[in-house]
């Protein structure tokens, strides 16, 4: 049984490490290797490249405001109130995890476009128009990062002992204090993980955003856009704006590992 075991054991480590060798170590080797490291200046001191990184902070940024305020009230109701259609509301939030980004962007598009279902009674009544905006930018990006956020927190407080919650009520703590006290310190782990998730995400959004926000330097071309605008003309600047792309994930990630696998 041991040997079994031992074999077993062998033959998962051999495939788990052939993948992420193949899918994860080749290909960023093959970028650092490609790059134009003798043009590093010139590339990244390009204004349009710049603006395109800010850009892509800020939208990034905003978007996972938004996932955490619209988010954990989804997580909460899901993972705690029983109501009938909970399982039909959670695939409909998970949806964009699974639908191709592009989907997305229409479906936003003919939702808030300036003709669209909502979007033209927010032209006509206030002006609002959202298409082609930084805010089409945000709201793309965070379509598609929400539902990281969500699954994570869910699952989080499905499986946190309600116990102390309990303790917490009887001993005359309100419900706002329990969450507060209580409840959110015992998933903190889980927010930051949500959190880097939908960041990463939103970092990385491509379909959805030129879809419902198009590429306008300045405003709506974010980062993973310029990237796809410089692979037609100069694919040197594209391999060193992905590199960038690819360090600015890793960086913030790594500093919230110990976060999310050292919390409890």
């Amino acid at each position: 049984m041991t040997r079994r075991h031992g074999l077993t054991t062998s033959a998962l480590v051999l495939v788990g490490s052939a993948a992420v060798v193949l899918l994860v170590v080749i290909p960023v080797v093959a970028l650092v290797l490609r790059a134009p490291w003798s043009a590093v200046g010139e590339i990244l001191g390009e204004p349009a490249n710049r603006t395109a990184l800010r850009l892509s902070l800020q939208v990034s940024a905003w978007a996972l405001v938004l996932s955490v305020v619209l988010g954990f009230p989804i997580a909460w109701v899901l993972a705690r109130v029983a109501f009938p259609g909970r399982h039909l509301i959670r695939a409909l939030v998970t949806l964009p995890m699974v639908v191709p980004p592009v989907v997305g962007g229409v479906a936003l598009l003919v939702a808030f476009g300036r003709r669209g279902l909502v979007g033209q009674w927010l032209d006509r009544w206030f002006g609002i128009q959202l298409a082609y905006t930084t805010t089409a930018a945000v709201l793309a990006a965070t379509f598609v990062s929400l539902p990281f956020f969500v699954v994570t927190v869910e699952a989080a407080l499905r499986s946190a002992d309600r116990r102390y919650e309990d303790a917490a009520r009887t001993l005359g703590a309100s419900s706002g204090m329990v969450l507060r006290r209580v409840t959110l310190p015992s998933i903190r782990g889980a927010l930051a993980a949500g959190g880097a998730l939908a960041w990463a995400r939103a970092l990385g959004e491509f379909g959805a955003t030129i879809t419902f926000a198009g590429s306008f330097p300045g405003r709506t071309q974010t980062m993973p856009l310029a990237i796809n605008r410089a692979l037609d003309s100069d694919v040197r600047a594209a391999i060193l704006l992905s590199l960038v792309l690819l360090g600015v994930s890793v960086a913030v990630l790594a500093s919230l590992r110990d976060r999310w696998l050292g919390a409890a």
